[in-house]
Protein backbone atom coordinates (compact mmCIF):
# COMPACT_ATOMS: atom_id res chain seq x y z
CA UNK A 1 0.00 0.00 0.00
CA UNK A 2 1.15 3.44 -0.44
CA UNK A 3 3.04 5.01 2.05
CA UNK A 4 1.25 7.96 4.84
CA UNK A 5 3.69 10.94 2.67
CA UNK A 6 2.13 9.69 -0.41
CA UNK A 7 -1.32 9.64 0.43
CA UNK A 8 -2.78 12.17 -2.20
CA UNK A 9 -6.66 12.27 -2.98
CA UNK A 10 -8.52 13.80 -5.54
CA UNK A 11 -12.36 14.91 -4.68
CA UNK A 12 -14.09 14.63 -7.84
CA UNK A 13 -17.14 17.20 -8.38
CA UNK A 14 -19.40 17.37 -11.40
CA UNK A 15 -22.32 19.73 -10.85
CA UNK A 16 -23.76 21.96 -8.30
CA UNK A 17 -27.04 23.31 -6.96
CA UNK A 18 -30.41 23.65 -10.01
CA UNK A 19 -28.67 22.43 -13.27
CA UNK A 20 -29.08 24.37 -16.12
CA UNK A 21 -29.45 22.31 -18.80
CA UNK A 22 -31.10 18.66 -19.64
CA UNK A 23 -28.78 16.32 -17.31
CA UNK A 24 -27.84 12.93 -19.54
CA UNK A 25 -29.41 9.23 -18.24
CA UNK A 26 -27.84 8.79 -14.72
CA UNK A 27 -25.97 11.98 -14.15
CA UNK A 28 -28.13 13.59 -11.29
CA UNK A 29 -26.36 11.35 -8.48
CA UNK A 30 -23.07 13.54 -9.61
CA UNK A 31 -24.93 16.64 -8.54
CA UNK A 32 -24.74 17.94 -5.19
CA UNK A 33 -26.62 20.72 -3.86
CA UNK A 34 -24.72 23.99 -2.97
CA UNK A 35 -25.07 23.62 1.32
CA UNK A 36 -23.48 20.01 1.00
CA UNK A 37 -21.06 20.95 -1.44
CA UNK A 38 -20.11 24.25 1.18
CA UNK A 39 -19.85 21.16 3.92
CA UNK A 40 -17.12 19.60 2.18
CA UNK A 41 -15.69 22.42 1.31
CA UNK A 42 -15.30 23.33 4.76
CA UNK A 43 -13.83 19.48 5.92
CA UNK A 44 -11.36 19.97 3.21
CA UNK A 45 -10.50 23.39 4.78
CA UNK A 46 -10.00 22.54 7.87
CA UNK A 47 -8.21 18.57 7.23
CA UNK A 48 -4.80 18.19 8.87
CA UNK A 49 -3.62 16.84 5.09
CA UNK A 50 -5.14 19.60 3.71
CA UNK A 51 -1.72 19.83 1.36
CA UNK A 52 -2.67 16.56 -0.15
CA UNK A 53 -6.20 16.74 -1.09
CA UNK A 54 -6.83 17.87 -4.72
CA UNK A 55 -10.30 18.91 -6.04
CA UNK A 56 -10.93 18.44 -9.61
CA UNK A 57 -14.51 18.99 -11.18
CA UNK A 58 -15.58 17.46 -14.41
CA UNK A 59 -17.81 18.63 -17.61
CA UNK A 60 -17.41 21.82 -17.83
CA UNK A 61 -21.03 22.96 -15.95
CA UNK A 62 -21.49 26.41 -15.53
CA UNK A 63 -21.57 25.76 -11.46
CA UNK A 64 -18.16 25.30 -12.18
CA UNK A 65 -18.01 29.12 -12.24
CA UNK A 66 -20.90 30.27 -10.84
CA UNK A 67 -20.79 28.62 -7.69
CA UNK A 68 -17.91 26.53 -6.85
CA UNK A 69 -15.45 29.08 -8.00
CA UNK A 70 -16.42 31.84 -5.28
CA UNK A 71 -16.82 29.38 -2.69
CA UNK A 72 -13.33 27.71 -3.16
CA UNK A 73 -11.81 31.47 -3.02
CA UNK A 74 -13.24 31.66 0.31
CA UNK A 75 -11.73 29.21 1.73
CA UNK A 76 -8.13 29.54 0.08
CA UNK A 77 -8.25 26.31 -2.14
CA UNK A 78 -7.83 25.56 -5.66
CA UNK A 79 -8.71 22.95 -7.98
CA UNK A 80 -8.80 21.57 -11.74
CA UNK A 81 -11.42 21.85 -13.97
CA UNK A 82 -11.58 19.33 -17.16
CA UNK A 83 -13.77 20.54 -19.54
CA UNK A 84 -16.43 18.71 -22.41
CA UNK A 85 -15.18 21.05 -25.64
CA UNK A 86 -17.99 20.25 -27.07
CA UNK A 87 -20.39 21.99 -24.85
CA UNK A 88 -18.42 24.95 -24.60
CA UNK A 89 -21.04 28.16 -24.97
CA UNK A 90 -24.36 25.88 -24.91
CA UNK A 91 -26.84 26.45 -22.49
CA UNK A 92 -25.95 25.66 -18.39
CA UNK A 93 -21.88 25.24 -19.69
CA UNK A 94 -19.08 27.12 -19.44
CA UNK A 95 -18.21 29.78 -21.95
CA UNK A 96 -14.54 30.35 -23.50
CA UNK A 97 -14.38 34.02 -21.29
CA UNK A 98 -15.67 31.94 -18.07
CA UNK A 99 -12.83 29.71 -18.98
CA UNK A 100 -10.29 32.11 -18.98
CA UNK A 101 -11.49 34.08 -16.24
CA UNK A 102 -11.56 30.54 -14.05
CA UNK A 103 -7.19 30.80 -15.05
CA UNK A 104 -7.31 34.70 -13.86
CA UNK A 105 -8.52 32.88 -10.76
CA UNK A 106 -5.72 31.02 -10.29
CA UNK A 107 -7.65 27.84 -11.40
CA UNK A 108 -6.34 25.04 -13.81
CA UNK A 109 -8.06 23.61 -16.93
CA UNK A 110 -7.76 20.02 -18.20
CA UNK A 111 -9.56 18.26 -20.98
CA UNK A 112 -12.48 16.28 -20.78
CA UNK A 113 -12.61 15.13 -24.24
CA UNK A 114 -15.15 16.68 -26.97
CA UNK A 115 -18.46 14.64 -26.54
CA UNK A 116 -18.51 12.92 -23.30
CA UNK A 117 -17.96 9.64 -25.22
CA UNK A 118 -16.53 6.29 -23.56
CA UNK A 119 -13.15 6.30 -24.85
CA UNK A 120 -12.83 2.75 -25.29
CA UNK A 121 -15.65 2.06 -27.37
CA UNK A 122 -14.13 4.13 -30.14
CA UNK A 123 -12.02 3.39 -33.13
CA UNK A 124 -8.12 4.80 -33.28
CA UNK A 125 -9.08 7.81 -35.18
CA UNK A 126 -12.12 8.96 -32.93
CA UNK A 127 -10.29 8.46 -29.73
CA UNK A 128 -7.22 10.99 -31.15
CA UNK A 129 -9.60 13.23 -32.72
CA UNK A 130 -11.51 13.47 -29.12
CA UNK A 131 -8.16 13.76 -27.15
CA UNK A 132 -6.01 15.88 -29.74
CA UNK A 133 -9.12 18.65 -31.00
CA UNK A 134 -10.48 19.02 -27.51
CA UNK A 135 -6.85 19.90 -26.66
CA UNK A 136 -5.99 22.10 -29.27
CA UNK A 137 -9.49 23.96 -28.52
CA UNK A 138 -8.85 24.48 -24.92
CA UNK A 139 -5.03 25.83 -25.91
CA UNK A 140 -6.48 28.55 -28.24
CA UNK A 141 -8.75 29.13 -25.26
CA UNK A 142 -5.98 29.76 -22.30
CA UNK A 143 -2.85 30.15 -24.31
CA UNK A 144 -1.33 27.51 -22.77
CA UNK A 145 -0.47 24.09 -22.88
CA UNK A 146 -3.24 21.13 -21.77
CA UNK A 147 -1.26 18.88 -19.84
CA UNK A 148 -3.98 16.58 -17.89
CA UNK A 149 -7.32 14.40 -18.87
CA UNK A 150 -9.85 13.48 -17.27
CA UNK A 151 -11.40 10.16 -18.38
CA UNK A 152 -14.90 10.20 -18.81
CA UNK A 153 -16.85 7.47 -17.16
CA UNK A 154 -13.37 6.68 -15.49
CA UNK A 155 -13.36 3.86 -18.47
CA UNK A 156 -9.87 3.64 -19.87
CA UNK A 157 -7.44 0.28 -21.33
CA UNK A 158 -4.29 -0.19 -22.51
CA UNK A 159 -5.16 1.64 -25.78
CA UNK A 160 -6.66 5.00 -24.22
CA UNK A 161 -3.97 5.32 -21.85
CA UNK A 162 -1.05 5.21 -25.04
CA UNK A 163 -3.56 7.37 -27.22
CA UNK A 164 -3.44 10.25 -23.97
CA UNK A 165 0.70 10.21 -23.66
CA UNK A 166 0.73 10.26 -27.64
CA UNK A 167 -1.57 13.05 -27.81
CA UNK A 168 1.11 14.76 -24.96
CA UNK A 169 -1.12 14.88 -21.79
CA UNK A 170 1.36 13.84 -18.79
CA UNK A 171 -1.31 12.95 -16.45
CA UNK A 172 -4.99 11.03 -16.91
CA UNK A 173 -7.14 10.66 -14.15
CA UNK A 174 -9.65 8.18 -13.49
CA UNK A 175 -12.49 7.05 -11.13
CA UNK A 176 -10.52 4.70 -9.22
CA UNK A 177 -10.94 5.64 -6.17
CA UNK A 178 -8.42 5.50 -3.29
CA UNK A 179 -5.06 8.05 -3.35
CA UNK A 180 -2.48 8.73 -5.77
CA UNK A 181 0.74 9.62 -6.30
CA UNK A 182 1.31 13.25 -8.10
CA UNK A 183 4.44 11.25 -10.07
CA UNK A 184 2.57 9.16 -12.05
CA UNK A 185 0.77 9.53 -14.95
CA UNK A 186 -2.42 7.78 -14.31
CA UNK A 187 -3.89 9.50 -11.25
CA UNK A 188 -7.43 7.82 -9.56
CA UNK A 189 -9.81 10.16 -7.60
CA UNK A 190 -12.99 9.51 -5.91
CA UNK A 191 -16.42 11.52 -7.05
CA UNK A 192 -18.53 13.12 -4.56
CA UNK A 193 -22.51 12.49 -5.55
CA UNK A 194 -25.92 13.52 -3.76
CA UNK A 195 -25.75 10.17 -1.66
CA UNK A 196 -22.30 10.33 -0.44
CA UNK A 197 -22.75 9.54 3.80
CA UNK A 198 -20.33 11.51 6.07
CA UNK A 199 -18.54 8.25 7.12
CA UNK A 200 -17.21 7.62 3.39
CA UNK A 201 -16.74 11.41 3.08
CA UNK A 202 -14.46 10.99 6.49
CA UNK A 203 -12.81 8.46 4.80
CA UNK A 204 -12.16 9.74 1.22
CA UNK A 205 -10.39 12.40 3.19
CA UNK A 206 -8.24 10.34 5.73
CA UNK A 207 -7.59 8.14 2.77
CA UNK A 208 -8.09 5.27 4.54
CA UNK A 209 -8.47 1.71 2.54
CA UNK A 210 -8.24 -1.44 4.05
CA UNK A 211 -5.37 -4.03 2.87
CA UNK A 212 -7.84 -5.78 0.50
CA UNK A 213 -10.20 -3.62 -0.73
CA UNK A 214 -6.78 -1.61 -1.70
CA UNK A 215 -5.44 -5.01 -3.38
CA UNK A 216 -9.07 -5.27 -5.11
CA UNK A 217 -8.35 -1.75 -6.32
CA UNK A 218 -5.11 -2.71 -7.42
CA UNK A 219 -5.90 -5.22 -9.47
CA UNK A 220 -9.02 -3.72 -10.91
CA UNK A 221 -6.74 -1.30 -12.48
CA UNK A 222 -3.97 -3.57 -13.24
CA UNK A 223 -6.70 -5.52 -16.09
CA UNK A 224 -8.18 -2.18 -17.39
CA UNK A 225 -4.74 -0.73 -18.25
CA UNK A 226 -3.46 -3.54 -20.00
CA UNK A 227 -6.80 -5.07 -21.35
Amino acid sequence: MPTASRKFRVLNFHGIGTPHRVLDPLESVFWIGIDRFRDVLDRIAVHSDRERLFITFDDGNISDFLIAVPELQRRGLSAEFFVLTGRIGDPGSLGAEDIRALLQMGMRIGSHGIAHRDWTSLSARELNNELNASKATLERICGEPIRCAAIPFGRYNAAVLAALQKAGYVAAYSSDGGCMQTTAFLRPRTSIRHDTLDGELTEILSGKMSNLRWLRRAAAMAIKRWG
